[in-house]
């Protein structure tokens, strides 16, 4: 039985200011109902996610939950990523009300749309 690798170690999130600020200089875009997903090729052969969720979306607890989720789908699914990309997730307004199933379908929809190979 082939095992996954279901970790998100810290190798493949986004950690500091500068990382965010890079994806943002010149992103591509990927709009959802109510995420949008910020990629940019990172010349690695994985990629990285990072989470931005503002205090105009919600409260601590809702921004935290959000983020929560958000990491948990991509944890599961961060084998199914096309490698090579660093990925910011921004939460819009009703993004911390979403459940699980809707949260998770609308992010993957999102990642399947990202091209396959970062141009050069």
């Amino acid at each position: 039985m082939p095992t996954a690798d279901f970790g998100f170690p810290k190798t493949a999130r986004l950690l500091k200011r500068w990382q965010y600020l890079a994806v943002q200089s010149r992103p591509g875009r990927l709009h959802g109902r109510r995420m949008l997903l910020l990629y940019r090729p990172n010349g690695l052969d994985l990629s990285r996610m990072g989470i931005t969720a503002t205090r105009r979306v919600a409260g601590a607890v809702g921004r935290n939950r959000f983020k929560r989720l958000v990491r948990e789908a991509f944890r599961l699914r961060r084998s199914q990523v096309p490698p090579g990309w660093d990925l910011v997730v921004i939460a819009r307004n009703g993004a911390p009300a979403m459940s699980w199933p809707q949260l998770s379908q609308e992010l993957w929809e999102m990642l399947e749309r990202l091209p396959e190979a970062p141009a050069a």
